[in-house]
Parts: structure tokens; sequence; C-alpha cells
């Protein structure tokens, strides 16, 4: 039988390339978000390379949160078990605090946080009545650090995000769950996110960056820079340098 996940966000950007990367994996695909259009273009790309496998689409406002439950347990009704569940959607408008930019702050934090948590509560659920699964946390390397400017708001939401990640690892771990939590911290991915972003070290594209990151999520570890390499060394380094130098470098 084959392996079943569930992407939020997968009409675009890092949510499409993981629903190309898992369908050549042979998983059977659940695939939500808002362009419902999108959606169905994709599964009918999909599907004509590989007519083996299932692909459900459900159209899905996050900060719609009663409908996050709904998409969530219709999918998992659907297919009869959800073995990968992705929270990936989000967005990565912001300004600097004070400036005039609350609403568009706002909007990040409701969709970014607040959206996922809601992804992360109906996920849990489905999980838990399992009693196995993995539920992944899409993160960003802008949660490693505060951030300045139009990225305060989003690595804020990211390292928050992350903290509930960690949070439900602890839980589980104690409880010797089989449920696993992995976080992926992906650094520069070309998508329409940061299209408009000029200073995009080490900037892998699209396909490259889609790969790391099914390969991490298959890998089942904790937590995982994606790509590896430089990412790894840079957080590392991140986390450790005074504000004074990072304000220099940032």
């Amino acid at each position: 039988m084959a392996k079943a996940v569930l992407i939020t966000g997968a009409s675009s950007g890092l949510g499409e390339g993981m629903a190309r990367e898992f369908a050549e994996r042979g998983y059977d695909l659940a695939l939500c978000a808002r362009r419902t259009e999108r959606l169905e273009t994709l599964k009918t790309e999909i599907q004509r390379r590989q007519p083996n496998i299932r692909i459900l689409i459900r159209a899905l406002d996050v900060n719609q949160h009663d409908q996050v439950f709904d998409v969530f347990n219709g999918f998992h009704q659907d297919l009869g078990r959800l073995d990968r569940i992705i929270v990936n959607a989000g967005i990565g408008k912001g300004q600097p605090l004070g400036s005039g930019g609350f609403n568009a702050n706002r909007d990040t934090a409701e969709t970014n946080f607040v959206a996922a948590l809601a992804q992360m509560e109906a996920g849990m659920a489905i999980l838990r009545s399992q009693n196995e699964g993995q539920l992944v946390i899409v993160s960003s390397v802008s949660a490693i650090r505060g951030m300045p400017g139009n990225v305060t708001t989003y690595g804020a939401t990211k390292a928050g995000v992350a903290a509930l990640a960690e949070g439900l690892r602890v839980e589980l771990t104690k409880t010797r769950s089989p449920i696993r939590i992995t976080t992926l911290f992906p650094g520069y991915i070309s998508t329409a996110i940061n299209a408009d972003i000029k200073h995009k070290p080490f900037v892998v594209d699209a396909e490259t960056g889609c790969r790391a990151m099914v390969k991490a999520i298959e890998s089942e570890k904790a937590e995982v820079y994606v790509p590896g390499w430089p990412w790894r060394a840079i957080g590392f380094i991140m986390k450790r340098v005074p504000t004074s130098l990072l304000a220099r470098m940032l």
C-alpha cells in the first residue's frame, strides 16, 4: 500500500515542488490550497507522469480554522491513513515594526503562526488516532535569530512554529510515542515568496531545494537545515555570534 502525504499550500512554491518529488517516490497525495485551479493543473501534470498514484485535492484557506479540521479529516477518511502531514502554507510579507505596516505584520503572524497552529492541531489529532505517522513543520533559517526590517515578524513566526514542534517532540519522547516530529529550516530556495528579495545568499533553484526537503523529511530526523550545506554551518555560527556582529552580517 502506497504511503500518503498531505501538503498544505501545495498550489505553488515549496508545496508544489514537494508534491512533485513525493509523486516521483510513489506517494499518494492529499493537496490543498486556496487556488484550486492551480491544484487541478498540478494534479493533471503529475497524474500524466504517475498514473498509478491517488491524488486528492481540496480548497483550503488556512486562516479559516474550522475548514482546516474539515479538510484534514476529509483527506484522512478518503485515503484511510496519512503517513506524513506537512504544515507548509505561509506568506512572506512584512514591514519593519513601527513603520505603519501593522496590517501586513498581523497577516503574516496570523497565517504563519495561528493558522500553522490550527494545522498542527488537526494533524496531530489524526496522527494520535493512528498512533503513528510524521508531522513536518516548515520553519526557516530566519528563525535562528531575530531578523531585522521586513523579516522581523516573518522570522518570529517561524521561530514560533519551531518552538511548537520542539514542545511536541519533547512530549512524544516522554510518552514514547511512535509519532515523529520533523522541523525543516530551509535556506534560500528560489520561489515566488522571495522573488523580490535582492540579497539571497547561497540560493538554490526550487527543484534542488524541494528534493533536499523531501529527502530530509524521509530521514525523519528531528531538525534539518535544507540544503544541508552551507546552512547547517551558517546556523551554527548565527546562533553564537553577538548581536553587534549579527547586525553587520545582515
